[in-house]
C-alpha cells in the first residue's frame, strides 16, 4: 500500500505529526513558506528575478507556491521533469542542460506546444541545427539560450567565439529565438567561507560578462543572463551580470548549506524545512540504536544527516545498510527505545527528495497534507 494511503487517516488530527509511518519525508510548511517569502523579498530588493530550479523539489505544489511568489518560471535539469510538472498543470520552463537526440527533441517540441514558454540551452552547433530543423518541421517556436562554461567544466561553450557561432545559427533559424546566456557556477555554491565564495563567484561571472559583452558588440544582446544558486544568491547581484537566479535548495535548506556562510555574518536566512522521520527498530547494544532509514532514504553523497530530535544531543548518524541507520549516542546518553521517533535534517536535499514519492506536510503537531513528488525519478 502506498505510504500516502497509510497516513491519510492522520490528516489534521492533533499530534498526528508524531504518528507518521516511517521512513517518511516530512516537509514543515511554515518553514517552507517562510523560505519562499524570504528569497522573493530579497530578490525584489536587489532588482533581480527568480527562476527557481525544480530539480530540487520535483513537486508541482511547491512550484505553484514559487510562481505565486513572483517567479518567472521554473528551471528543470531533465526534460522528463518538465514533462511531469507540465502534466500537473505548470507552465514556463527552462531546460538547463542540452536536449540532444531526435527522440528527445521531438518530446521537447511537444512540451513547447502545450506548456506556454519553453526554453532550452545549447552548447553545440549540430545539436542547435537539429533543434532548428525539428522546430521548423513541427511549426513550433522555441527559445534558446547559449550555455557558457564559467568554471564548472560540465557543459557550456568555453569562449565568446564559440558563442558567436551559435548565435549566428540561431539568427538564421526561423523558429528559434535567441533568449540570452546561461552560466552556472556550481563549483562555487558550497564554498563555506563568505569572502572566498564571493571572489570565486565574481571571477566566474566575469567570464560570463565577457561573453555577454562580445555578443552585444556583434549585435546580439542577451535579454536574459541566468545562473547562480542558493550558495551565491547573496553575492551575484553585486556583480551586475545575472538578470535572474536559478536558486533551488533555499526552499528547504539541508546539512550541506547549513555549513555555508550565506550572508557573511553567520546568519541563516533559510530555515530547515525538510526532515526524514525514522523510528528506532533495535536498541540491544550499548552506545547505539538502529533506525529504519538507510541509503534508500537519505542521500549518501555528502555529509551525514543531523539529528534534529528524538535522541540525546550529540548523537550522530551513520548508514549501516539500504534500510537501516545507526545513531551513535554520546557517552552516558540515554538512548531512545524501539518505536521512538527520530527526526533527521536531510544531508543533501535534491537526491534525498528523489528517494520518496510523497511529502508529508506538517504544521505544528499536525500532518495537514500529503503532496506527490510528480517528477521523482525523472532522468530522461
Amino acid at each position: 500500500m502506498p505510504q500516502a494511503r497509510l497516513d491519510e487517516d492522520l490528516l489534521n488530527r492533533p499530534g498526528s505529526r508524531l504518528e507518521i509511518a516511517t521512513p517518511a519525508l516530512v516537509l514543515d510548511l511554515d518553514a517552507l513558506e517562510a523560505n519562499i517569502a524570504a528569497m522573493a523579498a530579497w530578490a525584489t530588493s536587489q532588482g533581480v528575478a527568480l527562476r527557481p530550479h525544480a530539480k530540487t523539489h520535483k513537486c508541482a505544489a511547491i512550484g505553484r507556491l514559487q510562481m505565486a511568489a513572483g517567479a518567472l518560471g521554473l528551471c528543470c535539469a531533465k526534460l522528463s521533469e518538465a514533462e511531469a510538472l507540465a502534466a500537473a498543470g505548470l507552465e514556463r520552463f527552462l531546460l538547463t542542460a542540452p536536449v540532444v537526440g531526435a527522440r528527445r527533441i521531438a518530446r521537447l517540441l511537444k512540451l513547447a506546444a502545450r506548456a506556454g514558454e519553453v526554453m532550452v540551452v545549447v552548447d553545440d552547433a549540430e545539436n542547435l541545427r537539429a533543434l532548428g530543423a525539428a522546430a521548423d518541421a513541427a511549426g513550433c517556436d522555441l527559445g534558446v539560450l547559449i550555455d557558457v562554461d564559467i568554471g564548472q567544466e560540465r557543459t557550456g561553450v568555453i569562449d565568446a567565439e564559440a558563442a558567436l557561432v551559435l548565435a549566428g545559427i540561431i539568427a538564421g533559424a526561423p523558429r528559434l529565438t535567441f533568449k540570452g546566456l546561461q552560466g552556472y557556477a556550481g563549483q562555487v555554491q558550497h564554498i563555506a567561507g563568505y569572502a572566498e565564495r564571493r571572489r570565486a563567484s565574481h571571477d566566474s561571472l566575469a567570464k560570463l560578462a565577457a561573453v555577454r559583452d562580445r555578443l552585444a558588440a556583434a549585435g546580439q544582446p542577451s535579454p536574459l543572463v541566468t545562473g547562480g544558486g542558493t550558495g551565491s544568491h547573496a553575492l551575484d547581484p553585486a556583480a551586475g551580470v545575472l538578470t535572474e537566479l536559478q536558486v533551488g535548495s533555499y526552499i528547504v535548506s539541508d546539512v550541506e548549506y547549513d555549513a555555508v556562510d550565506l550572508t557573511g555574518d553567520g546568519r541563516r536566512p533559510f530555515r530547515s524545512a525538510l526532515f526524514v522521520y525514522a523510528r528506532v527498530v533495535s536498541a540491544c547494544h550499548a552506545g547505539f540504536v538502529t533506525i529504519d532509514a538507510g541509503s534508500k532514504s537519505l542521500a549518501m553523497d555528502g555529509p551525514a544527516p543531523v539529528v534534529a530530535f528524538g535522541a540525546a544531543q550529540g548523537s550522530t548518524y551513520s548508514c549501516v545498510g539500504d534500510e537501516f541507520g545507526r545513531l551513535t549516542l554520546p557517552p552516558g546518553g540515554k538512548g531512545p527505545r524501539p518505536g521512538d521517533l527520530v527526526g533527521l535534517v536531510v544531508p543533501h536535499c535534491d537526491p534525498t527528495i528523489n528517494a520518496f514519492d510523497w511529502y508529508h506536510c506538517v504544521r505544528g503537531d499536525k500532518l495537514v497534507d500529503i503532496w506527490p513528488i510528480e517528477a521523482r525519478g525523472c532522468a530522461a
